[in-house]
């Protein structure tokens, strides 16, 4: 069996080569899931490695470009020189399926792993010894890390997320995206002035004060309130678990009596109506775990492209995968500086949630600052707005607030309070911003903008 060629398709490979040198949106259709190793044929594999170099330094990819960088790194004549690449354009009956192409060639990278996986398998197997669970361990772990390594989605439309919970309704009319994309916090809106296109904005804070619940709130104000079309790429939770605290955010139904199924007629009514206007808005969720910056960049640019793209979330920056450096100030850098570039890029605003140290809970008061930002430096320069998430009752207990607070009324415990501190603001003010959350339905608010008879959870 291991006397004959691994599988793999020369006439794939080749397609998907001159597809992206005769199509400027080839290589985004592909980046994101097929790299230079997938190719058998090693001449194609350079080939393929110089035009997403190319296409990562954002030049143009054709004839001329491709024999140049060839050439750059010494392999023009190695791969046949123009002769090749002409014969691969000349040979291509249409650049319509390098997708189908793509598809063919990393399938059959993945059985050359398989095959990789099963000799080393077999070794292991043929050491023995007496530890047989320990064999067993290392055979799983081949597995598994060659399963992992094709665990790689695509964003899905929220409402496939929804429709696990119950069946859409028609959603209410929402307003056409105009303008800058809106928080939905009116001082936060009237402070930043919207969240403008090409910026760069971190919202930071530890772990549990609601870094994601906002930057979920974020999305949903954009899409509901502007008919703005969001990305969402979860790298941290499950698609089905972000749609569910987005819906119990936006029908105020507790969560947890969401996820069990404990809500009652008025709750299911309330869940009806809000699944029919979350079904119906641009909110596209992508969930791979380990996404990294390319396929970050190919996914956005495929998005805006079939679709259109206001506003990208990202949740969060420590778990992009990086250029992978030793040094992780180095590698936070890349994926900062990349973030940014791509902003400018696709022209839209995109938001990135980021870990704090935990220097605030090390000293009085626990207000971040920006020195607490994990690998601070190259955030901080890269980011043009920097927002922290601040909930003093995550600090200080009822009983040990009214004991520094004898005049109760006038200061009562902040349960439910929030503050969100624009720490960094390129080009504006600095300030805080005072609002309220919801902790069991995970939503940041204003004041002043609570719906009437609304069941409190403070």
């Amino acid at each position: 069996m291991f006397e004959q060629l691994p599988p793999h398709d020369i006439q794939a490979e080749e397609s998907v080569v001159a597809s992206v040198m005769v199509d400027p949106e080839a290589m985004d259709k592909v980046a994101g899931f097929l790299q230079a190793r997938d190719f058998f044929r090693e001449i194609n594999a350079w080939t393929y490695e110089a035009c997403y170099a190319l296409w990562d330094r954002q030049e143009s990819i054709n004839q001329v470009t491709v024999a140049h960088e060839l050439d750059r790194r010494g392999r023009l004549e190695d791969v046949g020189g123009h002769t090749y690449l002409s014969e691969l354009i000349l040979n291509l009956p249409t650049p319509i399926g390098v997708e189908h192409f793509g598809g063919i060639v990393k399938r059959d990278a993945t059985y050359r792993q398989m095959i990789g996986a099963a000799m080393n398998i077999a070794q292991v197997a043929y050491q023995g010894g007496p530890e047989l669970d320990g064999a067993l361990a290392k055979a799983e772990s081949l597995i598994y890390a060659l399963r992992s390594g094709e665990q790689s989605r695509d964003f899905v439309h929220i409402s496939k997320y929804l429709d696990t919970f119950l069946e859409a309704p028609d959603a209410d009319s929402v307003t056409p995206y105009q303008g800058h994309v809106r928080t939905g916090l009116s001082d936060l809106d009237h402070l930043l002035g919207g969240l403008n296109p090409s910026d760069l904005l971190i919202v930071a804070a530890r772990t549990g004060v609601g870094k994601t619940a906002l930057m979920l709130n974020f999305a949903r104000n954009a899409a509901v309130g502007s008919h703005a079309k969001v990305a969402i790429f979860s790298l941290e939770m499950a698609g089905e678990q972000l749609a569910q605290r987005i819906l119990a955010a936006e029908s105020r139904v507790d969560s947890a009596r969401l996820r069990l199924g404990l809500h009652s007629e008025i709750e299911e009514s309330r869940l009806m109506h809000a699944h029919g206007i979350l079904s119906n808005v641009d909110i596209y969720v992508d969930d791979t775990a380990m996404v990294q910056i390319p396929e970050l960049r190919a996914k956005t640019m495929r998005l805006k492209r079939d679709h259109g793209l206001d506003l990208v979330i990202v949740d969060y920056l420590q778990l992009i995968s990086g250029n992978r450096s030793d040094n992780r100030v180095q590698e936070i850098s890349y994926i900062t500086r990349s973030l940014k570039q791509l902003a400018r890029e696709l022209n839209v605003p995109i938001i990135a949630g980021s870990q704090l140290s935990r220097a605030p809970e090390q000293r009085q008061p626990h207000i971040p600052m920006l020195s607490d930002l994990r690998e601070s430096g190259s955030i901080e320069q890269d980011a043009d707005v920097v927002l922290f998430i601040y909930r003093e009752e995550m600090y200080m207990r009822r009983d040990e607030w009214e004991a520094l607070h004898p005049d109760r009324e006038r200061e009562p415990y902040p349960q439910g309070k929030a503050q969100i501190i624009v720490a960094k603001h390129r080009n504006g003010p600095t300030g805080v911003i005072e609002v309220r959350f919801r902790d069991h339905i995970s939503k940041f608010e204003d004041f002043e903008g609570i719906p009437s008879g609304e069941p409190s959870y403070s």
